[in-house]
Formats: C-alpha cells, structure tokens, sequence
C-alpha cells in the first residue's frame, strides 16, 4: 500500500557555459607625426571601423574621409585600404618593417563626384557620357577600357620601356607590336585579382623613373622581392591617378560604391562609439544680409558679389584679444615651418582633389604666410602678405584689395568666396595626433 508522503522532485538545472573564443590581433597604427597607438582588431573588423574607432579616441571629426594607409618604407611603397578590407588579413601579407598609417585621404571616392576629372577622353575607349563612365565601370557586362602610354620598368634592369597598354577587368596588358591589340599581340602583365596598385613614395631618383608620376602593381603574395613588383610610371598625373582609380574599379567594383553610399550603414564593432558628423555642402551656402532687424538671402549674383567684397574689405574684430596674432596657430589647417616640398607631399598624400588647402610660414619673408593651394591635380602656393592700417595689423593675399585680422577670418572668407583663388578652399589638410 502506497504511503501518505508527498514525493518530492527537484529539478537540477545545469548551466553550461561556453566560451567562444574571439579571435584578436594587436596592431600599430601611426599618425603623421610619427606617434604611434596600439589597437586590438578583432578577425571581422574592416578597415573603415578601425578609422572609426581611431577618430572616436583621437576626438576627430568623423567626414568619412579617414583612411587606413598600408605602408612598406623599404619598398617605397604605400596605398589605402579599401573600407571593406578585413585589417587582420592585410597584416598577415605585410613584412615586419610595414605599418598602418592613420591618415586623410579626400581623393577615396572623389571620382563617384566628378569622374569628368579622373578620366580623359582620350585614356577611355567607351564611347559613353561621363555622367555613366563609373557605372560603366561597376557594370560586368559593358565595361570600359583604359588605355594609353606607360613606362614599364624592365626586370632586373635600371631601364624603362615605354609601352602601349590596355587594362580590362581580365588584367592590365601591354602590346608587343605598337598599338595593336590583336590578342596575339597583347601581353598580361598583371591580373586584378591577386594585385593592388601601390603610389611609389621613394622618389624618381631611387628607380631612375623617366617621370615623377611612378606607382607600382604588387601582388599579394609577394612580401618583399622587388623583382616581382611592376614598376610602372605614367606621363603625368591625371593619367597616373586614371590608371590607379581604373584599377581599383575594375577590381573590387559595386563595393566601392557600397563603401560610398552607406559608409554608416554596415555592422561595425565601434558602431556604439557616437562621433559627431558633420557635412557642409557648397550648395547649402547662400549669401545673406543682417543689415537690417531680419536677415534676409541675397538672390541678385551681382548684388551678392558686390556684397562679399564688401564684407571681405570690413571683416574686421576690433576688440583687443591677448596673442591674437597665434590664434592660427591652434587650427588644423595651420602646419608651422613646414618647406614648400613638405606642403607638397601633404596634399599628396591626402588626394589632390579641388580646394584642398593648408597654411603654413613663409621661408623668405618671416612676417608673411602660403597659402597652398590644390586645384585641377596641381598645386599652388599664395603668399599672404601683413599690412598695417591704422595701428592694427592686418593680412592679404590680393595686395591688400581684401584685409583681415587674422588668418582663422581669411580662411573662413575663402572659404565662400572664391576671390582671386582658383577655387574656394574647401578641405583642410589635417595632421591628427594619436
């Protein structure tokens, strides 16, 4: 006979945890200065979430503009990581003496904007309106070629050859007869799959180039012999820059335009880090009156003209501040002694594209200052001269048509107004300190 007691039933739950291991590496990333910062990068972590990881703790201003440069000093090479690049997998095909470096690049995806800019006429053999080039480009089946000069560096010699070449999403090829491109004439040099396309840094004399506009195709899985790298140099730099931005197209195609259009939108592990953005576009700029109780916009073009020039020759502040003169000093654009070729490789560096500016000292006159200056790939210097006018000093880059107190306010009206600029100065060359 079954008892009166209650039976009674404990349930044991069991609690299993499991560890899953993350996969991390430790990498070096450098400013321009020479200052480095240590990073953790997990295996999934893209080349633009590093950027922004970087811009959160450097306290930057988040333009999508960052990039994260693959350096290799012994080669003289260098290029920047496409946005979607896994880092761990581009450190593992790097030599011990290669580093990132942490740098601006407004030139990444500047031919999206203005391809009339990027590609000749002449270097395109699809006969399309510019307005489709690029989508011509991430399009498999109506894809244009480049074509034109190149200087090819002959392997394991000091000479160059200068070749006629042609590249197509099958690979960069050159002809063994002239011009011609009948198949057996042409000769693969290099594929697109296996290669990236490197700006040479180490200078004309090094390779003994015929010009200064040198870039070299590496494949990835040469690490350090220099006799599997294609030395190439081109005629100048519009065409270097056609080349190069070709390359990158026919290579990695609607992901390029995928990092243009949605830079925020991928997962990203420092997606929780808010970095403030902020964008100013030319068009959103008008001309505005405050004369009056009201500001009102300024429609008339002549009326708005007159009105800049106006504002430019009584932009005045005329409260004493304490070391005025070294207000510049703090601002970005402002890089000191730096010699004019230093300027020079600074614009380079951070892509020659239209308003892209910096201010620094003169050399030989040590109250005056440059403006330099890039516009159409070139680059041009402009002394801003002191003047004195009623006991204050003042500055001009216009022989005193256009006066300000200071640099900060010279910049700022430059900035929307062209003057006697080739083009108003719209980015600032910037050198962050990690």
């Amino acid at each position: 006979m079954m008892g009166q007691g209650r039976c009674h039933i404990v349930f044991i739950y069991i609690c299993v945890c499991v560890c899953v291991c993350v996969c991390v590496q430790i990498i070096k990333v450098y400013s321009e200065d020479g200052a480095g910062k240590v990073v953790e990068v997990p295996a999934d972590m893209r080349a633009r979430d590093v950027c922004q990881l970087l811009v959160y703790k450097s306290h930057c201003l988040d333009d999508n503009s960052w990039s994260l440069v693959e350096h290799h000093p012994l080669l003289g090479l260098e290029r920047c990581l496409e946005d979607h690049e896994l880092v761990v997998q581009v450190q593992a095909s790097m030599t011990s003496d290669s580093k990132f470096l942490f740098r601006k690049n407004y030139a990444k995806y500047e031919f999206f904007r203005n391809p009339l800019n990027f590609f000749p006429e002449q270097m395109v053999s699809l006969l399309t309106p510019v307005c489709v080039l690029v989508q011509n480009f991430l399009n498999s089946s109506s894809c244009p070629e480049v074509q034109g000069f190149l200087y090819l560096k002959e392997s394991g010699r000091k000479s160059w050859k200068r070749l006629s070449m042609f590249l197509r999403r099958s690979g960069l090829y050159y002809s063994t007869k002239g011009s011609s491109k009948e198949p057996r004439h042409l000769q693969l040099l290099s594929d697109l799959e296996d290669s990236s396309v490197f700006t040479v840094t180490t200078g004309r004399k090094l390779h003994n180039a015929p010009t200064d506009y040198q870039f070299c195709i590496k494949p990835s899985k040469v690490r350090s012999e220099c006799k599997e790298l294609r030395m190439l140099c081109a005629e100048d730099e519009q065409s270097r820059t056609c080349w190069m931005t070709a390359f990158r197209l026919l290579k990695y195609g609607i992901l390029l335009y995928q990092n243009y259009k949605s830079p925020q939108q991928r997962k990203s592990p420092v997606s929780h880090f808010s970095t403030p953005v902020r964008s100013v576009s030319e068009n959103s700029l008008v001309a505005m009156d405050f004369s009056g109780r009201t500001g009102r916009v300024i429609e008339n073009p002549l009326e708005a003209q007159s009105a800049a020039v106006e504002e430019g020759q009584t932009w005045r502040v005329r409260r004493r501040v304490g070391r005025r003169g070294m207000i510049h000093r703090t601002q970005l654009w402002f890089h000191g002694r730096i010699i004019r070729e230093e300027s020079h490789k600074m614009i380079m560096q951070q892509g020659q594209v239209d308003g892209l500016f910096l201010l620094r000292d003169s050399q030989s006159n040590p109250k005056a200052f440059v403006l330099t200056l890039c516009h159409h790939q070139k680059i041009r210097h402009f002394q801003i001269l002191p003047c004195e006018e009623e006991g204050q000093m003042l500055f001009s880059l216009d022989d005193g048509s256009t006066k300000f107190t200071d640099l900060i306010h010279l910049v700022e009206f430059y900035q929307l107004n062209r003057g006697v600029l080739p083009c108003k100065l719209k980015h600032p060359c910037t050198a962050v300190a990690l």
